[in-house]
């Protein structure tokens, strides 16, 4: 499995080893060995996600600002776009984003470690979402950071408005959002 740095170092592009042939494939998706030593510490997940969605739906920007998530995302069926903005106020590289296309296809995973806001829109007729978290879901401390806000600036690669969740419409703009130290 292959790991490398996105433009935030602290978010992390696996790309796993694919055998195939004429009869299908076979890859490692999780090995904790290899994952800890990419993210340089060791890391317990507690839950797996499993989510669908249809073409232009958008789901977070979402964070928790106590009980913070890592995430390990990866994608099924279909195609998304998926970002992590930082919330770390003492980071370099705060309120900036990184994006990455993930598909059944690259059958890329990110990594995206506790202090950033994360989100994805589905760019295919419709896809299938997986993701294991370092912390449990715990909707007191949810927070929605609005997926159009000026101030962070993602190029979301699509033309009409998303489709959003009612909680998601709710979503703050930057400046008022509560961040991580």
């Amino acid at each position: 499995m292959n790991a490398t740095s996105l433009a935030i170092p602290d978010v992390i592009v696996f790309e796993p080893k694919v055998f195939g042939d004429d009869r299908g494939f076979f890859f490692e998706s999780f090995n904790q060995k290899a994952f800890e030593e990419a993210v340089g510490r060791s890391v317990t997940f507690v839950q797996d996600n499993h989510s669908r969605s249809v073409k232009g739906v958008l789901r977070g920007l979402h964070y928790q600002i106590q009980q913070p998530q890592g995430k390990l995302v990866r994608v099924t069926v279909g195609e998304v776009f998926d970002v992590a903005v930082d919330l770390r106020k003492s980071s370099p590289t705060f309120g900036k984003w990184v994006g990455l296309h993930l598909t059944a296809e690259n059958k890329k995973q990110l990594w995206i470690p506790e202090g950033f806001a994360h989100g994805f829109v589905v760019l295919s007729e419709s896809a299938e979402f997986l993701y294991k978290t370092t912390d449990y879901w715990a909707p007191e401390h949810e927070r929605s950071l609005a997926w159009n806000d000026t101030t962070v600036g993602i190029d979301w690669p699509f033309g009409e408005a998303p489709s959003l969740s009612a909680k998601d419409q709710k979503a703050v703009v930057f400046e008022d959002a509560e961040v991580f130290a």
